[in-house]
């Protein structure tokens, strides 16, 4: 019987690895095609030949107003806030995307190709300038006054562009003067304990907690605690800026501004779920003695391997370009393919005041579509860019915030997994928990990865509740 089983499972693997060949085959192709489709059509409305990450990363970054460097294959772009000048990190993997038959045909001839494959990469990313530039180097006047020629001359595309939704909730902060993020908050405004940050993962917004936990927290809850829900820049109401790259430091830096300052939070709690988490211990790092607890739910962490670039090693965890399982498919379309998740987002969140009546007349509104508007609320320019410059671009970092939060912060952490999770797998929580080994992780059974919130809220809700009052008293 084990035999037989063993057998099944090695034909299984092999048809998987021959059907994924053909298939992404075929979406290399498709998505080279619609490369030129769309840069076409960009010349046709908005009279402009928009550059893409399939030509060279340094026109797809600069045309945006920012300056690209990159050093050793680590890219950084410098942007300008108001009379300074920050570095922040992108990833690589935005501009290093070798097509499904160029890396099979490099594995087949010889597999220590793969470390040559990977020095070809990092080339083609320090390509996109002239030399080498360091990390820590000088600006000098020629290259301000360019950066700012180029910042404040520059002509943004409207808003929204043509392939974005215009309804009226996609673009609600087109409609006020402040450059904040949407930010719902519950509880008490002058006499509260401490603030809870709740922190949505990918294509999600404040939806996710409001509609769930914020009606299922007890009265006692609700009165000592101060809950602050936010929606990530690009995403349900907040801004969705098209010259932003939606990187680490812009979305932390707008949740500072829009939440921690705007409210005058001091002490606080975060609740993150899935790409939240990252952005979540980003924040904890930089305030360490704020933090209270930290409650994590399936966080994206994979360790990387010493001496393997840790954005394509991250790349290739989570999206394997295999046809099975089905998820593992969605998430390598989504990371590999720029111009086919562009045409998803053209038929999917453009349109989806259609498929929300649509889902509403087949239940006969039985269902609330909190979840779904979630989903569509967001550009493509967001959900890409937020996609790799937080998920893999902070690959290299993430060992040491946890290694912070271990060794500087004092804080309760919690980690919540649904042990059907097919989105991230369960050993992540566990690599959080090898390198925080005061962190407790809670595997939910039956739960996948959003119903380890959905359909358990009254429960969840205790749990954290449980979790602030432990903290709070300790």
């Amino acid at each position: 019987m084990c035999k037989i089983r063993s057998m099944l499972t090695l034909i299984g693997g092999v048809l998987n690895k021959a059907v994924s060949f053909v298939v992404f085959c075929v979406l290399d192709l498709l998505d080279f095609i619609l490369g030129f489709f769309y840069k076409v059509v960009d010349l046709c409305i908005e009279a402009e030949w928009k550059p893409c990450y399939c030509s060279t990363a340094k026109e797809a970054i600069t045309d945006s107003g920012k300056l690209l460097v990159s050093e050793e294959g680590e890219s950084k772009i410098v942007c300008r806030t108001s009379s300074k000048l920050q570095l922040a990190d992108i990833s690589d993997t935005l501009c290093s995307r070798p097509s499904f038959v160029t890396e099979v045909s490099k594995l087949t001839v010889n597999k220590l190709k793969e470390l040559k494959l990977n020095g070809t990469i990092i080339r083609s990313c320090e390509k996109t300038t002239k030399g080498t530039v360091r990390s820590t180097f000088t600006i000098d006047s020629t290259i301000v006054e360019m950066l700012q020629g180029k910042m404040v001359g520059q002509q943004l595309h409207p808003i929204p562009r043509w392939f974005d939704c215009d309804c009226k909730l996609c673009n609600s902060w087109t409609s006020s003067s402040k450059d904040t993020l949407f930010v719902k908050a519950d509880g008490p405004k002058d006499k509260a304990r401490e603030d809870v940050l709740f922190i949505h993962g990918f294509i999600s917004s404040s939806a996710f907690w409001t509609e769930t936990l914020f009606p299922n927290f007890s009265s006692t809850a609700k009165s000592t605690f101060r809950l602050l829900a936010v929606d990530l820049l690009g995403f349900g109401r907040s801004p969705k800026p098209n010259d932003s790259l939606y990187t680490l430091r812009d979305h932390v830096d707008t949740i500072e501004k829009s939440v921690l300052e705007a409210y005058r939070v001091k002490s606080f709690h975060i609740v993150a779920h899935s790409l939240g988490c990252i952005l979540a211990l980003s924040i904890a790092v930089k305030h360490p003695e704020s933090v209270k607890s930290l409650t994590l739910l399936a966080p994206p962490y994979y360790p990387v391997p010493k001496g393997e670039p840790a954005t394509q090693h991250v790349v290739r965890r989570v999206a394997p370009r295999r046809v099975w399982p089905v998820m593992a498919f969605g998430a390598s379309i989504a990371f590999w393919y720029e111009h086919i998740t562009r045409t998803v987002c053209l038929f999917v969140s453009k349109n989806h005041r259609l498929w929300e009546f649509l889902i509403k007349l087949t239940t006969r509104n039985r269902i609330r579509t909190y979840l779904i508007e979630g989903f569509f609320c967001h550009t493509h320019n967001a959900a890409w860019h937020t996609l790799h410059n937080i998920i893999c671009g902070t690959a290299s970092k993430l060992d040491l915030y946890l290694d912070t939060v271990r060794y500087r912060l004092k804080c309760d952490v919690t980690i919540f997994h649904g042990k059907d999770d097919e989105v991230i797998p369960l050993e992540c929580s566990y690599n959080v928990q090898r390198r925080i080994p005061r962190a407790r992780v809670k595997v939910v059974e039956n739960k996948d990865h959003i119903t380890i919130v959905v359909g358990r809220q009254k429960a969840f809700a205790r749990e954290l509740e449980e979790i602030w009052k432990r903290s709070t008293s300790n």
